[in-house]
């Protein structure tokens, strides 16, 4: 009768030694779980900071609206450049990000134009969502545009379709700048898509083939 006892007393100590062990097991993949529960949070916080950041950095700008390949006709009084720093035929890299795959494409230059060159915010004709510091608009693409270049700050109506809605769109001058604009063609850099007759890169964004 006692070494039943004796039995019974050592499978309660090795039961609840295994139990203990089990608990101390569930306890330690639990706490794992945690952490990489955590982890995982952490990454998509930073991956989310990471998209946000690159949202402000293209606000304003959404060109998914764009006409990237024109018919390459230009406005009536646009002049050629007598002297460009790249010339007609040649080929220069795309330092610009306007759009999706245009960084870093190489560009044929189609065109090259002295102007004055403008940043503008516009409401679309299309939809109430304003689009703020657009590149580019040229002066020749402005309603009533005379010899003068506008200054920043000046009310405008838009006179091109670079961008649905943006055809008589009333628009304020954000920027202004007298310098040579380029119409490109180039293939994009993400989907291999072929760019015709592309306006316009200015020369500060083109850099030259080395």
């Amino acid at each position: 009768m006692q070494s039943r006892k004796i039995v019974i007393g050592i499978i309660t100590i090795f039961t609840v030694l295994i139990l203990s062990a089990c608990a101390g097991a569930n306890e330690e993949e639990n706490t794992e779980t945690e952490s990489n529960t955590e982890e995982n949070v952490a990454n998509n916080n930073e991956m989310d900071m990471e998209e946000s950041d690159t949202n402000e950095d293209m606000e304003g700008m959404d060109h998914s609206g764009m006409n990237h390949s024109s018919t390459g006709e230009i406005p009536e009084g646009l002049q050629e450049a007598d002297n460009p720093s790249y010339e007609v035929g040649s080929q220069a890299i795309i330092e610009s990000d306007h759009m999706p795959g245009m960084k870093g494409a190489e560009a044929t230059i189609v065109g090259a134009y002295d102007t004055t060159v403008y940043t503008v915010s516009y409401t679309p004709t299309t939809s109430g969502e304003p689009v703020e510091n657009h590149k580019w608009v040229i002066h020749e693409e402005i309603e009533g545009a005379g010899e003068e270049p506008f200054e920043p700050g000046t009310e405008v109506t838009l006179n091109t379709d670079h961008m649905e809605g943006m055809n008589g769109a009333d628009a304020v001058i954000d920027s202004a700048e007298e310098t040579t604009v380029y119409m490109v063609d180039f293939v994009t850099t993400d989907t291999g898509d072929e760019v015709k007759n592309h306006k316009w890169v200015t020369e500060s964004e083109l850099s030259s083939v080395e």
